[in-house]
């Protein structure tokens, strides 16, 4: 086996391994490394573990590289010109509740099983001898692996609940099934000690790294912790007209969309992240919305902006970062804009506001590509439609800006007051819905502005 770091990465993992072994000790490859190797499947960092030195023997071995102490009473060090973290074997007692409330013992003496007793899954349980080529897999990851077999390690799973998350990520990235007894496992436990930081870690791999993310959230649903996102578990059973969602009720239909965008990622995690969010919260609005008119039809009135309040309190559990949650609600308050624009053939002047609402029209385009999943609509054609009046409109990765500022009322002899803003965001308007495109005419039509505005102005003095 041959581990599938790029060729520096690797040298280096021999280089150390080789100077512990020199003064007795042996280095591993160890964890998501080791699997991703054995999958064949290009791996960007390394961690190691050390055996048989003590700290102080280690530390000396790592002198002819650059180190940080990342976390010097534990036994880890980072090297700083490579993706690689070192660590000595530990055991860790658990004697409170959360994610810190562990006491580490570094302990070099450990035989490897025990210390891969503390991993999570199997499958990240393997350890690689990047010297003599060995694998060694105390607890059959390799088997599982070929199985596609997702199994926790040991009953010491259950100190920490975020690997239920783990799971949910694995599961998606693997395409791994689970076995039952890890299921049962993980529905014995609960999030409610994790911090919102460990949350939207492992949901953000979900979203970067899933092949299938749609695997990730059954997963959820199949261990009970759907319970502890209400928001999502709300989408199972709500009804959708079969007209346009023959694949079943709103559940489903998440569960098409995210693997779509999955399909279609760009590549650039910030917007993947704010897309692949849009996507899962779409519909979130339906629940609320949904019912059967008169003639038996299921219909959805206004779900896309009944959506932002359940889009917001989910994703205010996860993360902190306001301007993301904003970019994501945009998109779930307008993702069915672009097929009824299409539909309607609607004015440039309406495209030109759509993007100066929702910012970036390519993440709206690709929601509601997603959203199409499946269902007889003619995705190709509307982004067509889209780029073409963008084009018209000169919009190409930019949005409208105001050609009308505060100097310009300056020009026309106004002093600066609270009466800018209301004269400058009327003319705006203006300029959006196409009353004039160059500054000569919007100066035009400004002056007329601060006329109507001074004329109300007296009427109130002079009533």
């Amino acid at each position: 086996m041959q581990l599938t770091l790029p060729p520096e990465i690797a040298l280096l993992c021999e280089k150390i391994a080789s100077r512990v072994a020199e003064v007795g000790g042996r280095a591993f490859v160890v964890g998501g490394c080791v699997r991703d190797s054995v999958l064949g499947l290009p791996a960007k960092e390394a961690d190691m573990e050390v055996f048989g030195l003590s700290q102080e023997a280690l530390e000396a071995c790592l002198g002819a590289f650059r180190v940080e102490y990342v976390g010097k009473s534990f036994g880890v060090y980072k090297l700083k010109d490579a993706p690689i973290d070192i660590a000595l074997p530990r055991q860790e007692v658990k004697v409170g509740e959360g994610h810190c409330n562990f006491d580490v013992t570094v302990d070099p003496h450990l035989s490897l099983r025990e210390a891969a007793s503390r991993r999570d899954f199997t499958i990240n349980a393997m350890l690689f001898d990047p010297l003599t080529r060995e694998l060694i897999d105390p607890f059959g990851g390799l088997p599982d692996l070929k199985k596609r077999c997702l199994r926790h390690v040991s009953e010491k799973f259950s100190e920490d609940p975020l690997r239920v998350l783990r799971g949910m990520q694995f599961v998606a990235r693997f395409d791994l099934a689970v076995a039952a007894e890890t299921l049962e496992l993980c529905r014995q436990l609960s999030p409610h000690k994790l911090s919102k930081e460990r949350l939207w870690g492992e949901w953000k791999k979900l979203f970067l790294d899933g092949k299938t993310p749609s695997r990730g959230l059954q997963f959820l649903r199949d261990t009970g912790w759907l319970a502890y996102f209400p928001e999502l578990e709300a989408l199972i059973g709500c009804a959708q007209d079969p007209q346009w969602h023959p694949e079943g009720d709103v559940w489903i239909h998440t569960l098409m969309s995210v693997d779509t965008f999955a399909n279609k990622r760009i590549g650039d995690p910030q917007e993947d992240i704010i897309v692949g969010f849009a996507v899962l919260c779409h519909d979130f609005g339906k629940p609320a919305t949904t019912f059967v008119d008169e003639k038996g039809r299921i219909r959805s009135p206004n779900h896309e902006a009944v959506g932002e309040g359940p889009t917001r309190a989910f994703l205010s559990r996860l993360t902190n970062e306001m301007a993301l949650i904003d970019a994501v609600v945009v998109l779930v308050t307008h993702h069915l804009q672009p097929v009824s624009f299409f539909k309607d053939n609607a004015s440039r002047n309406a495209v030109r506001r759509l993007i100066y609402k929702v910012k970036n029209i390519d993440r709206l385009l690709r929601v509601t590509e997603s959203d199409q999943t499946g269902l007889p609509r003619p995705t190709q054609a509307v982004n067509d439609w889209f780029q073409e009046h963008i084009r018209a409109l000169n919009l190409e990765n930019a949005i409208p800006k105001p050609i009308l500022l505060g100097r310009h009322l300056l020009q026309l002899g106004m002093r600066p007051s609270p009466r800018f803003k209301p004269i400058l965001d009327a003319a705006f308007q203006a300029q959006l819905d196409g009353i004039f495109e160059t500054e000569a005419d919007g100066i035009a039509f400004l002056k007329g502005l601060v006329a109507e505005e001074s004329m109300a102005v007296q009427k109130k003095l002079n009533p």
